[in-house]
């Protein structure tokens, strides 16, 4: 039980810097994406949480997967634009 006090801030640390790594530059909030790496390196555990709280990109329909109906490639305009 006594481990889990150091497992589990180590985890939230490289999530968080996993995260920020693959997160795109534009889609960063607050400071450049550089600058939370260094911050997540340095500071680790609160790094960590600076990162979910203040520079984390806010979920919009324009980040990550699409939800809602699926869309047949020939009714949808982004794989037709692509053609």
């Amino acid at each position: 039980m006594r481990v889990l006090i150091y497992i589990i801030p180590l985890a939230i640390t490289i999530y968080a810097l996993f995260d920020c790594a693959s997160t795109p530059q534009e889609a960063v909030r607050n400071i450049p994406k550089w600058g939370w790496l260094v911050i997540i390196i340095l500071f680790a555990t609160l790094g960590s949480i600076g990162w979910f709280i203040a520079g984390r990109p806010k979920k919009s329909p324009g980040y990550g997967p699409r939800r809602g109906r699926i869309v047949p490639p020939d009714d949808d305009p982004d794989f037709l634009k692509n053609l």
